[in-house]
Formats: structure tokens, sequence, C-alpha cells
């Protein structure tokens, strides 16, 4: 029962998170991440930032999250030129909605360029995002 889990009340409620459906897309993205998701999981992988322990293409429900935390319960999305449409706002803003509302997620948008020029600041906008 892939889709299904127990929740403490001995209830089944539908699984949403990384669902063997997305599994090959998720490696996809994985393996052809742009250079400022590179960039990013090098700052974020292995505990680095505050001992927070990130997840890269990470899908909940029907969208696959650059980076997730799910201690913090924090999304990353790192956004390129498609984002600066009015249909990649409308995407971005159905999907920042969605996580928020079905799983209490807050997301971080970084734009691509700001990583490189600014990693620094990034990782500061990353820990304040940790700690709030």
């Amino acid at each position: 029962m892939e889709n299904n889990e127990n929740s403490k009340d001995g209830a089944f409620k539908k699984r949403t998170h990384n669902l063997s459906a997305n599994k090959q897309l998720r490696r996809d993205l994985r393996n052809n991440s742009t250079a400022a998701e590179a960039t990013l999981w090098r700052m974020l992988k292995a505990k680095q930032i505050l001992g927070k322990q990130f997840r890269r293409q990470f899908s909940i429900g029907p969208y696959v999250l650059d980076f997730y935390c799910p201690e913090a319960r924090l999304a990353i999305e790192l956004d390129g030129h498609q984002h600066f449409t009015p249909e990649g706002d409308h995407h971005d803003t159905n999907r920042s909605e969605y996580l928020m509302r079905e799983h209490n997620i807050s997301t971080l948008r970084i734009e691509n360029h700001i990583v490189f020029k600014n990693p620094d600041g990034v990782i500061e906008i990353i820990k304040e995002a940790l700690t709030t």
C-alpha cells in the first residue's frame, strides 16, 4: 500500500511524498540540475547550515521541490527566467499556496543569479528562514 500510511490514530491517510510514480523524474532532475541548483546544493548538503538536513528534488503531491528541509518544513525554490512570466508566476503561487495549505510548508524563493552574485547573502536568508 504505497499510497497510504498509518496515522497516529490508526486511520489511513493518502501518502503524498516521494511517490514512486515520480521517482524517475526526481532522479532526472537531480542528474541534470542547473548550475544554480548545483551551487546551492554544495552549500546545503551535509547539514552545513545550522545543522539542518536538506533533501533535493523531493516531491510532495504534484510538485517536485528543488530543496526541502523536513525539520523546518521549508521548501527552497530557485527561480530562473521561466518563473518571471505570468504563467510561471501563477504556477509558483499555486505551488506555494498548496504547500502551505495542505502540508504547512513555507516556500523561500531565490533568483538563480543571486546564488552566484551573493552566496553569503543566500546563506543568511536561508538561516533566517530556518529560525523563524
